[in-house]
């Protein structure tokens, strides 16, 4: 044999080893391959029979989470409608006449003073309760009250003070007041429908 024989034979036999291989990897992949499509396949199935049976439970409770989110709106419409009520009576009680806030007043002052020598506390816009008016109240009630210096954020009426005691008989707490105690009454007459 001559040396070309022999590097032919080496090359045809190593050429002969190498498509076997080659095969055996095409077969070996092919086999993945198609166990992995197999797996895939089951996989998917099993994921839509799983959300077959879990669909009416996922609608049930994205419906509920929507019923809960529209509760939760109208809740909070609710409670802006009687916010609104309420500051709409405030803003009646700045707009009352002169005469009516004066009275007001007057009927607040004479029973909330009782050492008849407090400090009343007015807004800086105050309009009615001045020191003509104070002078009048204090002689036709006998008492010594004075106006303080603090002028306090508030709506209109006063706040009487004594030392550390404070008796707030401001617009503003009026309506507090009005709203703790009659807001369930409220609610009935807005939504007669909810109170059911």
């Amino acid at each position: 044999m001559s040396l070309a024989q022999i590097t032919e034979k080496i090359r045809s036999d190593a050429q002969r080893e190498a498509d076997e291989i080659l095969a055996k990897a095409r077969a070996k992949a092919e086999l993945t391959s198609q166990r992995a499509e197999e797996e895939i396949d089951s996989i998917k199935s099993g994921f839509i029979r799983r959300f077959e049976v879990e669909r009416p439970e996922i609608f049930r409770r994205r419906e509920i989470v929507a019923n809960l989110d529209v509760k939760r709106m109208m809740l909070q419409s609710r409670r802006d409608l009687i916010h609104d009520v309420y500051n709409i009576s405030l803003e009646k009680m700045r707009m009352i006449d002169r005469d009516d806030y004066v009275k007001l007043c007057e009927a607040l002052l004479k029973c909330a003073a009782t050492t008849k020598k407090e400090e009343i506390q007015v807004s800086r816009d105050e309009k009615y309760l001045d020191q003509a008016w104070l002078d009048g109240f204090n002689k036709e009630n006998g008492t010594e009250l004075v106006f303080s210096e603090d002028k306090p954020d508030i709506a209109g009426g006063f706040i009487l003070t004594r030392g550390k005691i404070r008796t707030n008989c401001s617009w503003d707490m009026l309506v507090q007041v009005a709203q703790e105690k009659q807001e369930s009454d409220v609610v009935k007459r807005l939504f007669p429908s909810a109170a059911e």
